[in-house]
């Protein structure tokens, strides 16, 4: 496995947070760049010497994956985990051709907690780097702090509900309530402008319906959006443990069509 480039490094000079590139080899020349941030209920420590199946997904399928580690040196906490988060994207957008190609299409991706994070990165990145960003892919995206849809009563059945609502606590603590939009997805009163987005979940998966109701608020507010609900059973809330499942095969081929439909 690649090390873990550290913020001390020379070579990274600059940048707050610590990066990993995937291995893999890209398929095309113009490979896609992602900046994947996973997820762990806002609880992100000491996960940094493995990667984890959605990373390998996605490098598995020809992009060049950076995963930024947001979680440590933000202390997990609102607004700087979503600082660290956007100066890497800023940081890999002015440094393509270090990882790939000066033309390489720039993505921003998460899973969970980390799927907050990225849908709060890419409403900054319309703000601030209009035009940089390609799309978001929003992978169950923890981003309703107050857990009171219909689907969310399914946490206790994976043993999440507990974990959740004190990743939120911890997150939102040194925020002035959670009505920031970059801290709350979900509750932004505009979302127009946004980069296209690729949002996934599953029929079993407690955040399906504040999952589904994003995609739906984007969509109406004309953001382009690929959705993909797995069915009951194709192991997709086993992402929340690092687990791997017959999602896999599924998420790369929606991704690669999300990626095509965006070069047409």
């Amino acid at each position: 496995m690649t090390d873990w480039n550290k913020n001390t490094d020379i070579e990274w000079a600059g940048l707050p947070v610590s990066i990993h590139r995937y291995e893999g080899q890209p398929a095309v020349k113009v490979a896609p760049i992602i900046l994947y941030l996973r997820g762990t209920a806002f609880q992100q420590n000491g996960v940094r010497d493995r990667e984890v199946p959605i990373g390998k997904v996605f490098s598995d399928a020809g992009s060049i994956v950076v995963e930024a580690d947001y979680g440590s040196a933000s202390g997990n906490l609102f607004p700087q985990a979503m600082e660290c988060a956007f100066a890497a994207l800023a940081y890999l957008s002015s440094n393509r051709k270090r990882f790939g190609s000066a033309r390489s299409p720039l993505f921003v991706a998460g899973d969970e907690a980390g799927g907050n994070v990225a849908a709060g990165v890419a409403l900054k990145a319309r703000d601030q780097l209009p035009g940089e960003l390609r799309g978001q892919i929003l992978l169950s995206p923890m981003i309703d702090p107050m857990m009171a849809s219909k689907s969310f009563r399914r946490a206790d059945e994976i043993g999440m509900r507990e974990k959740w609502s004190d990743g939120w606590s911890h997150y939102l603590r040194a925020a002035c309530g959670f009505q920031h939009p970059y801290a709350a997805p979900c509750l932004c009163s505009r979302l127009s402008g946004l980069a296209p987005a690729l949002v996934v979940s599953s029929e079993d998966d407690p955040l399906h319906d504040e999952v589904v109701n994003y995609a739906d608020r984007l969509e109406a507010s004309g953001v382009s959006v690929r959705q993909k609900i797995f069915p009951k059973g194709a192991g997709w809330t086993g992402v929340y443990k690092g687990g791997q499942g017959n999602w896999m095969a599924g998420l790369s081929a929606e991704f690669k069509g999300f990626v095509e439909t965006l070069s047409e």
